[in-house]
């Protein structure tokens, strides 16, 4: 969808060129590109959520920040950011021109596009009526009271008058003065029954909080874009459509995806709240013990992901293969870090972290972060013999081999003689590192929720994430070797 949207946009593109050089007569009046770059920054609106932006210590952040940081870089101009989280005074702000565009996760409607002009889309949503796990869940909108809040002037609100005319009695309350978070966390502490979250905003926060549960979806796949005045000239608006072209077809684009969205994998209930148990009845006891090893180059919180996808926080763990302890090293790799005992936990703790950072130093210093953590925590998994092998693969194909977009797709390739055959180190279960990596990666950002980090210690910048806009390792994997050919998997060697 998003893709033919591209077509047709450079097609409008292509005629505003054409239109707007035939009604150039007037050279006096500088167009709104011209002024923007005569005055050296952009202005742009946008609102804090998870999703679109957040400001720490460090300044801002996030997936929505990075694409309006890359597009004031792409036109060599200084970022200005206005936030607010009230819609409608974002929209009447854009509207009155007191601003360039709006960057902050809005969905494209039909009473939008009547009033504002869209960009390219750049990721699709699905509206999700939301509840309070162990109460009754509505089947459909019926069974759904008054005790239903949503973000005033939102999409949401839009549905619902829609829906209204199928569903007369439905009633519900709007507020200007909250944002996603907070009705989220209303239903959780049954201040309200139901709210109307984003499916990108309410896959974050289930991280975090797994009581919040789906009713069912309240809209189709709805797609999120910019938005700009619509009747300002079209100099910046044929700027934005050539940066999203260029982002898509160099890359850019995906690997933003990848290092903010990418880690994500279907909701588990089960899994979440076990983890979520483990946090407060295991975790304290090796708390002291990841803090130590982290030193001041890595986020404990990191290193207690890894634990975790390990053993679960369990210190005598043992696999079939032989590996054992919390961070199961193998006797080989023990022998190395100089550990006598597998079984004690602050020693494979310490031992853990040594080793993860042995697997860091061997990534080539050119690739940087957060690819070059992603590698080693596969080379941690897997060996970084059978690493290598699967980034040579991608190298072979034309295809950069610096980038985990990009290995993820090669690794589970391993397992196919078709493809270990070529290798130097031959078979390797290499799905089973791209599961691990993603694993890990959402357990960080959940301890990130709810663990303070390590005052001076390095964190890793990445935010998160929406489930109907990525792939799941399991799909990964699978297409990757559909796409390599269909040949057996030798699960013998």
């Amino acid at each position: 969808m998003i893709i033919s949207f591209y077509k047709k946009l450079g097609l409008v593109a292509l005629a505003i060129l054409i239109i707007g050089g035939l009604a150039s007569c007037d050279y006096q009046e500088k167009t709104q590109l011209e002024r923007i770059k005569e005055q050296g920054y952009i202005k742009v609106y946008s609102r804090i959520s998870p999703t679109t932006m957040s400001v720490g210590e460090k300044g801002f952040s996030g997936f929505e920040y990075e694409l309006v940081k890359l597009f004031a870089e792409d036109l060599d101009v200084r970022l200005e950011i206005v936030t607010h989280n009230d819609i409608a005074k974002i929209l009447n702000e854009v509207e009155n021109g007191t601003v360039d565009f709006v960057a902050a996760g809005l969905t494209v409607t039909s009473q939008r596009q009547e009033r504002f002009r869209f960009g390219p889309p750049y990721q699709s949503i699905t509206s999700k009526l939301v509840y309070l796990k162990g109460t009754p869940r509505p089947r459909d909108f019926s069974q759904v009271d008054e005790q239903l809040t949503v973000i005033a002037n939102s999409s949401h609100s839009e549905d619902l008058f829609e829906i209204q005319k199928d569903y007369p009695e439905l009633s519900w309350t709007e507020r200007s003065d909250l944002t996603s978070q907070d009705l989220l966390d209303m239903v959780l502490s049954g201040e309200i029954k139901y709210t109307i979250v984003d499916s990108n905003e309410l896959d974050l926060m289930r991280q975090v909080q797994p009581e919040l549960a789906v009713a069912f979806s309240v809209s189709e796949p709805e797609e999120l874009a910019w938005v700009f005045n619509k009747n300002s000239d079209n100099s910046l608006f044929i700027k934005v459509i050539e940066f999203f072209g260029k982002i898509r077809d160099d890359g850019t684009l995906s690997y933003l995806i990848e290092r903010y969205y990418g880690h994500l994998s279907k909701f588990d209930y089960v899994g979440s709240r076990a983890f979520h148990r483990a946090i407060e009845s295991k975790l304290p006891e090796f708390k002291p013990y990841f803090y130590e090893a982290a030193g001041d180059d890595l986020d404990w919180r990191f290193l207690a992901a890894m634990g975790y996808q390990e053993s679960h926080w369990e210190a005598d763990a043992r696999s079939p293969t032989g590996v054992r302890g919390l961070m199961m090293l193998t006797l080989d790799t023990s022998k190395q870090l100089g550990i006598k005992n597998r079984l004690d936990p602050e020693q494979s703790i310490m031992g853990g972290a040594e080793y993860f950072r042995l697997m860091k130093s061997k990534i080539p210093e050119r690739i940087s972060d957060p690819d070059r953590t992603w590698f080693a925590l596969a080379g941690y998994n897997v060996g970084f013999g059978h690493l290598e092998d699967a980034r040579r693969l991608a190298q072979q194909a034309g295809e950069n081999p610096d980038k985990w977009l990009v290995v993820k797709k090669f690794l589970p390739l391993l397992r196919q003689k078709k493809w270990y055959s070529k290798t130097r180190y031959g078979y390797a279960r290499g799905d089973e590192p791209v599961k691990y990596v993603n694993n890990i990666r959402r357990y960080y950002q959940v301890l990130k929720k709810v663990e303070e980090p390590k005052p001076g210690a390095d964190e890793l910048v990445e935010e998160t994430l929406d489930e109907d806009e990525i792939e799941p390792a399991e799909e990964i994997i699978e297409e990757a070797i559909e796409q390599q050919g269909d040949v057996e998997v030798d699960d013998d060697q």
